[in-house]
C-alpha cells in the first residue's frame, strides 16, 4: 500500500512529488526479487551457444556433482509439460511461440537449454557453468541480407489512398531515400527475475510485469491450471517499456521447478541472458518517397518498411499506420515486409512502431525541405491538416503547429542560418534540427475498487502497473480530486491479481484507462454516501437531493452552504466502510472487451481505429548538436520538446516522462545498437559495459513545455497518453541537426563518428 504525504489540496493537474518516491529512495519498495520466501531454491539458466541447430548431447555429470545441486531440467525432463500460451502479437500471452525446453531444437542464440536448481545461487551458477551441452549446428541467418532469410508480407492493413505511383511521377519535386534503424535492447535496471511458490495447488508468482493478469492467465494455460489458482504480484517494476509486457519462457519453467522441488524457487537471469530470453526492438529498413508541388504541398507519400523477426514468429510493428497519417496528402501508398531470421522474437519497445518509422518519415521531410529551399517548420505548416488523410476522419484535436510555433520561439529558431555548415563556435560546427512527434491516444477497459473507511480515508485497489511512470501518483490524484480528500488520506494498491483487473501497461494507456475508472468508482462512493446522509433523519443534509451533494476539501457539501466533514458524515451514514466497484468499457469497444480484460488479453482502442475520429497526441522537438570540425565528435547540448497531450493528471511525472523520452531519443540516435556477429547470429555487446547508453556528461539542457489542450472526445477525463510520445522523432531531429551542422546526411542509425569521418570539407 502506498500512502501519499503531499499537498493536502492536490488533485488532477497538480504538480506534486511521487507518492511512492520515499519508498523507492529508502529501499522500502519491494520489487520482484525482493520478496522473501521460506527456504528458497535458486535457479540459473544455461543458454544456447549457437543460433540454429539441435542439441546433440548433454553431459550433466560434473554439474550434478556440485554440492547443493538439487536438479537439472532440460528438454528430456520437461518436454510437453509446458504447453502453449498463444503468441502475444496475435492476441495471446507469450512473447514467442517457442515453448521452453520442449525439444532439442535450437531456434536462436541464448535460448534456454537447461534450468539448474540448487540450494544456493552460487552452487546453481557453478553447476550451470559445468553443464556440457554439445550441438549439431546449422548455418544461421542473422538478419537482413543473411543466407536463408525468408521474406513474408506482413499481412497488416497497409494504409493507401489514391494513385501514389502516378503522383510521384508527376510531382514537381521528389525525394527518395533509404533509411535504417538497428536492433536495440531495453536494458532495464531491474533484471528479469521470477520467484514462484506453491501452497497446495495454488501458485504465487512474484515477477516484474506490465500485465499481471496476462501472466496469470498465460501461466495457467501453460500448466493446465485454473487462472484462479494463480496469483501474480508486481507492485514495483524497475524499468520495462515493453520488455515485460508479455509472458516470457522463464515463468512457467520456474513454476514447474518449484512444483517438482516442493519449495519456492528464485531466478535472477543475468544481464546478457536478458538480451535473448526477453524481447527487443527489431532491426528495420525503410524506403520513403515524397512528391510535392513547387510550393511544398505533398502530392504523394510512399513508405515501405522491412522488419527482422524470428524464424517461427510473424512479429511486426508496421509503423506505416502512423507515418501515413501525419500530413495532408491525397496519394498514399505503404507496404511492410517481415524477414524471418535465426534470432529471438522481437517485441514491444517504447513507441514500437513510431520510433523507427517516424525516423524515416521525418528525415525525408527534412530532405524535402532542403530540396525546396524551404524552412522545415514551414513545410510542415503547409502540410498540416485537421483530418487524417487516409480515412478522412477528423482529429479530435491537433495542436501540432501550436507546438512548433511555441517551440520555435523558445528555441530561437529564427536565428538559424539554413545553410549547412554555416553556424560555428570555434572548432565546433553547430546544427539545429527539428521533427514532428505523435502518438496514438489509446484507452482500454479497466476496473477498480474504491473503499471509503469510517475514518474518512480512501483505499484504491486495481491491478494496474507502475513501471516507473508515476501511476501510483496519477491514481491518487484522481481519487483525491473526485473524493475531495487530501492526498495523505488516499492509499493506492496496485500490481496484484488479487485486485480488480487493469490493462497491460503499454500503448501509453494506463493513465487514461485507470484514472477514468477510478473516477467512476469515486463517483459511486459519493453517490452512496450522499444517498445515505440524505435519507438519514438528522444532519445538515436530511431530505436534500443526493445529486446536489459534492465532496470537496475533506467535506461533504450541499445547497445553502451546508457542509459536514467526510468522517462525520461517514459516522452517521454507515456503520462500516463504503465500497464501490466500477468497470469502464471505452467508446469503440464492445462489452465483451471486459471479459478479455479478466482474461489478461489486450483490448486497446484509439488512434486511427475509431469509427468517426482519429485520436493522437502531437508535439514538436528541437535539437542542437555540435560536431567537432576535426574529430567529428558529436555533442548534443540542447533539446527542447513541446507537447500537447490533453488533460495532464500528474504534471511532475508527466514532465519527467517527456524528459526521459527525449533523452532516450538521443540515445537511440547517437548511442544504441545491439551489435550482431553476422556469421554466428549472436549478440556480442550484451552488457551495460559495451551497449552504449548516454550518461550525465552526454546530456546537456533538456527542456519540456506542455501546452494546455482540452479534448472532450478521447475519454471522460480528456486524458491522452504521453509516456511514449517524448521519444518519437527525436532521432530524426538529431539526424537533421547533424546534416545542418555538417552537410552530411546520415540515414542509418546510430550516428557515430565513423559515419562522419569520410567528409572533411568542414
Amino acid at each position: 500500500m502506498v500512502m501519499a504525504k503531499t499537498d493536502a489540496t492536490a488533485g488532477i493537474g497538480s504538480d506534486v512529488a511521487r507518492i511512492d518516491g520515499r519508498l523507492k529512495v529508502t529501499g522500502e519498495a519491494r520489487y520482484g526479487s525482493d520478496f522473501a520466501v521460506p527456504n528458497p531454491a535458486y535457479a540459473v539458466f544455461k543458454t544456447s551457444a549457437i543460433a540454429r541447430g539441435r542439441i546433440a548431447a548433454i553431459d550433466d555429470g560434473a554439474a550434478r556433482s556440485v554440492p547443493g545441486v538439487l536438479d537439472i531440467l532440460t528438454y528430456r525432463d520437461v518436454g510437453d509439460e509446458v504447453g502453449e500460451a498463444g503468441f502475444f502479437a496475435s492476441g495471446g500471452y507469450a512473447g514467442t511461440t517457442i515453448r521452453p525446453l520442449a525439444s532439442d531444437r535450437i531456434w536462436h542464440d541464448g535460448q534456454i537449454v537447461a534450468v539448474v536448481l540448487a540450494d544456493s545461487f552460487e552452487a546453481a551458477r557453478e553447476a550451470a557453468h559445468r553443464l556440457v551441452v554439445d550441438y549439431a549446428a546449422e548455418p544461421p541467418a542473422a538478419g537482413f541480407d543473411g543466407p536463408g532469410v525468408e521474406e513474408e508480407d506482413a499481412k497488416k492493413d497497409d494504409p493507401a489512398k489514391g494513385d501514389a505511383e502516378r503522383a510521384l511521377r508527376e510531382a514537381a519535386v521528389m525525394v527518395e531515400a533509404d533509411y535504417a534503424t538497428p536492433t536495440q535492447h531495453h536494458n532495464p535496471i531491474e533484471l528479469f527475475t521470477t520467484t514462484c511458490a506453491w501452497t497446495g495447488d495454488r501458485l504465487t508468482i512474484w515477477e516484474p510485469s506490465q500485465n499481471v493478469y496476462g501472466i496469470r492467465n498465460g501461466v495457467a494455460k501453460q500448466l493446465s491450471l485454473d487462472p484462479e489458482q494463480v496469483r501474480v504480484v508486481s507492485p514495483y517494476v524497475g524499468g520495462a517499456f515493453g520488455s515485460r509486457g508479455s509472458l516470457t519462457q522463464r515463468t512457467a519453467l520456474i513454476a514447474l521447478a518449484a512444483k517438482r522441488l516442493n519449495r519456492p524457487v528464485k531466478l535472477m537471469a543475468t544481464r546478457d541472458q536478458g538480451y535473448t530470453i526477453a524481447t527487443y526492438r527489431a532491426e528495420t529498413r525503410h524506403r520513403v518517397r515524397l512528391g510535392a508541388d513547387a510550393q511544398g504541398r505533398l502530392q504523394a507519400l510512399s513508405h515501405e518498411g522491412w522488419e527482422v523477426t524470428s524464424r517461427p514468429d510473424s512479429y511486426k510493428v508496421a509503423g506505416t499506420s502512423a507515418t501515413t497519417r501525419v500530413y495532408a496528402c491525397s496519394n498514399i501508398a505503404s507496404e511492410v515486409t517481415i524477414l524471418h531470421a535465426d534470432r529471438n522474437t522481437p517485441g514491444f519497445m517504447r513507441s514500437p512502431p513510431e520510433v523507427p518509422y517516424v525516423f524515416a518519415l521525418e528525415s525525408a521531410m527534412d530532405e524535402l525541405a532542403v530540396k525546396l529551399g524551404m524552412d522545415p517548420i514551414e513545410l510542415r505548416r503547409i502540410n498540416d491538416t485537421d483530418v487524417e488523410p487516409v480515412g478522412g476522419k477528423p482529429f479530435t484535436t491537433r495542436s501540432l503547429m501550436k507546438c512548433f510555433d511555441a517551440g520555435a520561439k523558445a528555441f530561437g529558431w529564427s536565428e538559424r542560418d539554413p545553410t549547412p555548415g554555416s553556424m560555428r563556435d570555434g572548432d565546433w560546427l553547430v546544427g539545429w534540427g527539428c521533427a514532428t512527434t505523435l502518438y496514438p491516444t489509446h484507452i482500454a477497459p479497466a476496473t477498480a475498487r474504491v473503499t471509503l473507511t469510517p475514518a474518512g480515508k480512501a483505499i484504491v485497489r486495481t491491478a494496474a502497473h507502475d513501471i516507473g511512470t508515476g501511476a501510483y501518483t496519477a491514481i491518487a490524484l484522481t481519487a483525491a480530486d473526485r473524493l475531495g480528500l487530501p492526498l495523505d488520506r488516499i492509499a493506492v494498491e496496485i500490481g496484484d491479481t488479487n485486485f480488480p483487473p487493469a490493462p497491460v501497461a503499454g500503448g501509453s494507456n494506463t493513465t487514461a484507462s485507470v484514472c477514468n475508472v477510478v473516477a467512476k468508482a469515486c463517483e459511486q462512493v459519493r453517490g452512496q454516501l450522499a444517498s445515505a446522509v440524505t435519507a438519514a433523519g438528522d444532519g445538515p443534509f436530511a431530505g436534500s437531493d443526493p445529486n446536489a451533494l459534492i465532496l470537496a476539501e475533506g467535506e461533504l457539501r450541499g445547497p445553502g452552504n451546508a457542509s459536514e466533514a467526510i468522517g462525520d458524515a461517514m459516522a452517521r451514514a454507515s456503520s462500516g466502510a463504503i465500497e464501490a466497484y466500477a468497470e469502464n468499457v471505452p467508446d469503440g469497444l464492445q462489452q465483451k472487451a471486459l471479459g478479455q480484460l479478466y482474461q489478461g488479453l489486450p483490448a486497446l482502442t484509439g488512434g486511427a481505429q475509431m469509427e468517426d475520429r482519429a485520436q493522437f497526441a502531437f508535439g514538436a522537438e528541437f535539437i542542437e548538436v555540435r560536431v567537432n570540425a576535426r574529430t567529428r565528435e558529436i555533442r548534443c547540448p540542447r533539446a527542447l520538446g513541446v507537447f500537447a497531450a490533453g488533460q495532464i493528471v500528474s504534471r511532475r511525472t508527466a514532465e519527467s516522462q517527456l524528459i526521459g523520452g527525449l533523452i532516450w531519443g538521443m540515445s537511440s540516435a547517437l548511442h544504441e545498437v545491439t551489435e550482431i556477429d553476422r556469421g554466428a547470429a549472436r549478440y556480442y555487446n550484451d552488457d551495460l559495459a559495451e551497449y552504449l547508453i548516454p550518461v550525465n556528461a552526454d546530456i546537456g539542457k533538456v527542456e519540456v513545455m506542455i501546452l494546455p489542450e482540452d479534448d472532450e472526445q478521447v475519454n471522460a477525463l480528456g486524458i491522452k497518453g504521453l509516456g511514449e510520445l517524448g521519444n518519437v522523432g527525436t532521432n530524426a531531429a538529431i539526424a537533421n541537426a547533424v546534416y545542418h551542422a555538417t552537410g552530411v546526411r546520415i540515414r542509418s542509425l546510430p550516428i557515430r563518428i565513423e559515419k562522419l569521418l569520410g567528409d572533411r570539407s568542414a
